[in-house]
């Protein structure tokens, strides 16, 4: 069997090919069909010039425009590198028609290739964590195959790009916590990104946050031995150096029990994904570095454990966030709006940001409300939750706006200090939506000067079921939406 296999997209109602040695109408005539097949249905054959997969466009491809022929597009080319999976090792070499859509088409291949695992056997595992930096070649990417477009293509290299980001955020989110604590993970991020182009990493620590006043983010870090970090990044691709920059924060809770709040121990491995916010930062700004675009971006990673220890937070204790109010902490599991806090303070009255976005696995309720498919979206700005719509529709990683409304304010108002950091079941996301607004200055009054959404990934964090170009696991999303809206916006000044 060669070692070389094709994944060739086929429109049902005109199959043709364009591989000189494989007549795809052909093949697609040896289909016994009753009605056109759904698209992403896989047909593989063995011929000489190597394993090909045909791969259904489905009904009425022709037809379709924009983001529905996209999503068809990766949903096909992703179906085709799932069925090659499964002959293992006798494939080492994938090449995709994507003259449909060349991005979509190596967004769906290298999302289809990626696998992670940390089994010794077989030998060719595409992990090691003794030595896995995130930035080398195919085998530390976890791509099982190489992969590369029939006809080279700008667009295919973009899309290749979106993905291999995502696949880092996916590799850092499913790594255990014991190989992926707040200094591992700041070694990573130094890693992956320090040597990319105008890109600057810095690495803080609890003493530096102490000095500014980061009370919240370090009372988090009380209850556990691992010290906390935080990883700031510079990315300045603008002409002018000085230019207003994009800032995002992450949370970066790299393993969430509850603290004295305890979770229920049944899943409670998953919450080593609870620095999927920062995990998703370092794969957006891999991916604006290595495209090169002509914007300024900082990146902030509030980077701890929330352990049950000796010192950790307790039921009803007042702390002083770095903007001067207090916050009595109610529930130590709503840890991660302490984090964010500090980091949203910082960067939004450090770097003169005109836009802040922060990116977390923040509410249950989040999950509740919207499940796996949508991310969650709170903003002050209609215009910057238009764009970062039109950019996950593109993207096909998609949000739903939520309301940030201050008549849920009681619920986080009514307490001994200035906020409570848990406001109670009924509407949670929203609460802790809004406890998180009153730490971004700027976006006060009627001509605010910063524009701010708030992105809860606690629902699409992880697919727990099969999706046409993933696997079960988590999703490392929302990272190609967020490197096609700093595109976007960084073409249109």
């Amino acid at each position: 069997m060669s070692s070389k296999a094709y994944v060739l997209p086929v429109n049902p109602e005109a199959p043709t090919s364009s591989v000189a040695d494989v007549d795809a109408g052909k093949l697609w005539a040896q289909i016994p069909l009753k009605k056109t097949p759904k698209a992403g249905t896989t047909h593989t054959f063995y011929p000489q010039a190597g394993v090909t997969s045909l791969v259904s466009l489905g009904e009425k491809f022709a037809n379709k425009k924009g983001d529905d022929k996209r999503e068809v597009v990766r949903r096909a080319v992703g179906g085709g590198v799932k069925d090659l999976k499964r002959l293992g090792n006798a494939v080492s070499e994938v090449v995709v028609d994507a003259s449909e859509d060349p991005h979509a088409a190596a967004v769906a291949a290298h999302l289809a290739g990626y696998d992670f695992t940390l089994k010794t056997k077989p030998e060719n595992s595409p992990f090691d964590p003794r030595e896995y930096s995130g930035s080398g070649s195919a085998k530390q990417e976890g791509l099982k195959y190489k992969f590369s477009p029939l006809k080279a293509d700008d667009l295919w290299t973009r899309g290749e790009v979106y993905a291999r980001a995502q696949n880092t955020a996916r590799t850092l989110m499913e790594m255990p916590a014991n190989l992926m604590t707040p200094t591992i993970f700041a070694n990573r991020a130094t890693d992956l990104l320090d040597a990319l182009p105008n890109t600057e990493v810095i690495v803080r620590d609890a003493g530096w946050a102490k000095r500014k006043g980061m009370n919240t983010f370090l009372s988090v870090a009380k209850g556990t031995n691992e010290p906390p970090q935080l990883v700031e990044i510079h990315y300045r691709g603008a002409q002018d150096n000085n230019a207003q920059p994009i800032a995002f924060v992450g949370k970066g809770i790299t393993f969430d029990s509850g603290g004295i709040s305890i979770k229920p121990a049944s899943g409670m491995k998953l919450m080593r994904g609870d620095m999927g916010g920062a995990a998703s930062l370092i794969g957006t700004m891999r991916a604006i570095a290595e495209l090169k675009l002509p914007v300024n971006v900082v990146a902030i990673c509030m980077l701890t454990e929330n352990m049950p220890g000796p010192s950790a937070n307790k039921p009803g204790d007042v702390v002083y966030a770095m903007n001067g109010q207090t916050v009595e902490i109610d529930n130590t599991d709503a840890e991660g709006r302490l984090v964010l806090a500090d980091g949203l303070w910082y960067a939004s009255t450090e770097f003169k940001a005109h836009t802040v976005i922060d990116v977390a696995t923040l509410t249950g309720a989040m999950d509740t409300a919207l499940g796996e498919l949508y991310t969650g979206v709170f903003s002050t700005s209609d215009e910057l939750w238009k764009q970062l719509y039109e950019a996950g529709e593109t993207e096909y990683d998609r949000f739903w706006r939520m309301p940030l409304d201050e008549e849920y304010g009681p619920q986080i108002h009514s307490s001994n200090a200035d906020l409570c950091n848990y406001g109670g079941k009924p509407a949670g996301a929203c609460t802790a939506a809004l406890f998180l607004k009153s730490h971004v200055k700027g976006i006060e009054g009627d001509e605010p000067s910063v524009r701010w959404a708030h992105i809860d990934i606690a629902g699409t964090m992880e697919f727990t079921r099969t999706h046409p170009y993933q696997e079960k696991g988590m999703t490392g999303r929302p990272v190609r939406a967020l490197v096609e809206w700093v595109r976007r916006l960084s073409e249109a000044k």
